[in-house]
């Protein structure tokens, strides 16, 4: 009689740990959920800022013509795209504002102090929401890869966790470092 307590209560303790370490992967997927749309605000913004400040005949028209182009197709990019047109719009940034003369000369400018002041906080919170995101993708990957988790399938139909990976990298110009004193 002992022994089928000690089963049942092992069993139970099993269901029990089955049941939390789902809750947890549900849990995590609603993170990355959540950590996604706030990349993807932050995303939009960026590419909205750069099309504006493209519009603004702030910057000479080539640089113009480039920027616009950019920040069109980042906020116009499909899903499986969507990387590389964000990473094709930072090396966009980069191009139009390589050096702190550029963005002393478009601070200068009626208007400029605004535009990059709204420019460096979009650039700067890029990076900080794709960290979130991929940090969430990874612990999430982590718990989806234990042997108990696949053999019960405790993810359910929740498809995998998927990185968000491109070229975030900001203006040097427009970074604390790069930043004339």
């Amino acid at each position: 009689m002992a022994t089928w307590i000690w089963a049942l209560a092992a069993v139970a303790l099993f269901a029990v740990y089955l049941s939390w370490t789902a809750g947890r992967l549900d849990r995590l997927h609603t993170r990355i959920d959540t950590a996604r749309a706030s990349l993807d605000a932050q995303l939009l913004r960026r590419a909205s800022v750069a099309t504006e400040l493209a519009t603004s005949t702030l910057l000479d028209p080539a640089a113009s013509i480039l920027l616009l182009e950019a920040g069109h197709a980042a906020r116009q990019a499909e899903a499986e795209q969507r990387e590389v047109a964000e990473s094709e719009l930072s090396l966009a940034l980069r191009a139009v504002l390589d050096g702190p003369e550029q963005v002393a000369a478009l601070r200068a400018a009626p208007g400029g102090e605004e535009a990059v002041r709204e420019l460096v906080e979009a650039v700067r919170r890029v990076p900080m929401a794709r960290r979130f995101h991929n940090d969430a993708v990874r612990a999430a990957r982590a718990v989806r890869e234990h042997r108990l988790v696949r053999y019960f399938r405790l993810a359910g139909r929740a498809p995998f966790p998927m990185a968000f990976e491109m070229d975030d990298e900001p203006p040097v110009a427009l970074t604390p470092e790069g930043a004339p004193a």
